[in-house]
C-alpha cells in the first residue's frame, strides 16, 4: 500500500502534526516569501503604444521608444519590448543601450519604423543603435531609411571617411538572435554589426535598388562567431562585407543581387586593422551583381593578415567577375601605387557554377608574396557573350587546381611589380 495516494496523504498529515506549531509557522513564512518572489519575478512586457506611441507615421515616436526600452531593459527578465503593427516615425539618434537585467526581446512583427528622409535632421552619423546587450532576441519589423535623396549626393568613394547613418547598428550584442528583420532604402549601410560575439542573423531581408550608393546590406567587423543564414539581400553595394577583425563567420543560404557580391574587405586602408580569420560562405546564390565572391585590399595600404577564407557551393547567374582576388582595389581611381601589405593565405573557391557576365570569370590578382595556398576546385563558369568562352587571369599566384575547372585556371603565374 506504499504507493496508495490516500496512504501518502494520511502520512503527511500525521508528520505535520508531529512537527509542532513552531515548525508550522516557519513553513508558512517560507511559503509566503516564495509566493512573493514568484509574483515579483513576472517578466516585464512593455508595449510602446500603451506608453503613448502614435504610430501615425508623422509624430516622432523616438522618445517613447527609448523610454519603453529603458523600462523593459531594467524590468524583470526575460523582458519584452513590443512594437505593434503600424508605421512609426522615429527621429535620430535612437540609442537602446544595456546592459539589461537579463534576456530581452524586441517584438516588431508588422511594424514599419521610418527615418526622416532629410539628412539635415541627423546630427550624428547614426539612426538606431543597440549596444552592450547580452541575450537579445529581435523578431520582425521593417526599418525604412528613406535614403533615396541622399544617394544622389553620396561622395563616400572619394573620401577616407563617410559620415552617413546606417539603418541600424548592433554593437557588442552577444549570445543573441536577430530574425525576420527587413531593412529598406538605407542612407548608408543597412545593418552594421560590430563586436557581436556568438550571434545569429536569420531570415534577414534587405531591399534597395542597384543604384543605391554605399548601401552594404550587412557589414561585419571585429567579432567572433557569427552566423548569417536564410537571407535575401538586394542593394547597391556589397550584399555582405567583412571588415577587419572578422573571425569565424559563416554565411549560408543567402541570395544576393543586385549589388556588388559578397566581399571580404576592403582591407589595408586604416591603421591597426585586426586579422581576418575563418570565413565560410556556402550554398549561396548570386544574381546579376558587379562581383561574385571577392577578396579585396588596398594597394600600398597598411599591414594586416587574412586567412582561412572559403567559398563553396555557389551559384552565379549573369555575374560580372564571379571569382576575384583584387590586391589593387581602388574604386576612386586615385590611390597610391604599390603592392598590398595584407598577407592572405589558405583561400579556397570550390563548387562554383553558373554564368559570367564578363569574359574573365576567374581573376586572381595578387601582390608578389602576399597570396599563399590558394585552391580552385570544381569550377564551371560559362561566358554567354560574344568572343568565345570564359577565361581566367592570374598575377603572382599559382593556385592548386582540384577536379574539373572551367575555365582552366592559370597554370603559370605572371609576375608583376605589384
Amino acid at each position: 500500500m506504499i504507493g496508495n495516494p490516500k496512504y501518502k496523504a494520511q502520512k503527511e498529515v500525521k508528520t505535520s502534526l508531529k512537527m509542532g506549531k513552531k515548525s508550522y509557522i516557519q513553513r508558512a513564512i517560507c511559503s509566503l516569501f516564495l509566493m512573493a518572489s514568484i509574483t515579483m519575478n513576472h517578466s516585464a512586457v512593455i508595449d510602446i503604444k500603451a506608453k503613448g506611441a502614435k504610430a501615425d507615421g508623422k509624430t516622432d515616436d523616438g522618445p517613447v521608444l527609448m523610454a519603453a526600452w529603458k523600462e523593459a531593459c531594467n524590468g524583470p527578465p526575460p523582458s519584452s519590448l513590443v512594437i505593434p503593427a503600424g508605421t512609426y516615425l522615429v527621429l535620430p539618434p535612437i540609442m537602446l543601450a544595456g546592459p539589461c537585467k537579463g534576456p530581452i526581446e524586441i517584438k516588431a512583427t508588422g511594424a514599419t519604423i521610418k527615418a526622416p528622409p532629410e539628412l539635415a535632421k541627423f546630427k550624428e552619423n547614426r539612426w538606431i543603435t543597440i549596444r552592450d546587450v547580452d541575450k537579445l532576441t529581435w523578431t520582425g519589423g521593417n526599418l525604412d531609411g528613406q535614403g533615396q535623396a541622399v544617394w544622389k549626393g553620396n561622395q563616400c568613394a572619394k573620401t577616407a571617411s563617410c559620415a552617413l547613418p546606417p539603418n541600424i547598428g548592433f554593437t557588442r550584442i552577444n549570445n543573441s538572435l536577430v530574425k525576420d528583420l527587413t531593412s529598406t532604402n538605407s542612407k548608408f549601410f543597412h545593418i552594421n554589426i560590430l563586436g557581436c560575439d556568438n550571434t545569429n542573423f536569420d531570415h534577414i531581408t534587405v531591399n534597395a535598388p542597384g543604384d543605391s550608393v554605399n548601401t552594404d546590406g550587412i557589414h561585419i567587423g571585429r567579432l567572433n562567431n557569427l552566423n548569417i543564414t536564410n537571407s535575401v539581400i538586394k542593394t547597391g553595394d556589397d550584399c555582405i562585407s567583412f571588415g577587419d577583425g572578422s573571425k569565424n563567420v559563416r554565411v549560408e543560404k543567402v541570395t544576393c543581387g543586385p549589388g556588388h557580391g559578397i566581399s571580404i574587405g576592403s582591407l589595408g586602408r586604416y591603421k591597426d586593422e585586426l586579422p581576418v580569420q575563418g570565413i565560410w560562405v556556402k550554398n549561396c546564390t548570386i544574381i546579376g551583381t558587379q562581383n561574385g565572391v571577392r577578396i579585396k585590399s588596398w594597394p600600398n595600404g597598411t599591414p594586416g593578415t587574412a586567412s582561412d577564407m572559403h567559398f563553396e557551393d555557389i551559384i552565379m547567374d549573369k555575374v560580372m567577375n564571379p571569382v576575384i582576388i583584387d590586391h589593387q582595389y581602388c574604386p576612386s581611381g586615385h590611390c597610391d601605387k604599390g603592392p598590398t601589405k595584407v598577407k592572405m593565405s589558405n583561400i579556397s573557391f570550390r563548387k562554383i557554377k553558373g554564368t559570367s557576365a564578363t569574359k574573365v570569370a576567374v581573376k586572381l590578382i595578387c601582390s608578389q608574396g602576399f597570396c599563399d595556398n590558394v585552391e580552385v576546385g570544381d569550377i564551371n563558369l560559362v561566358f554567354q557573350g560574344a568572343g568565345g568562352g570564359a577565361t581566367s587571369e592570374c598575377t603572382n599566384v599559382k593556385p592548386k587546381v582540384v577536379g574539373q575547372v572551367v575555365p582552366p585556371v592559370c597554370t603559370s603565374a605572371p609576375k608583376s611589380k605589384i
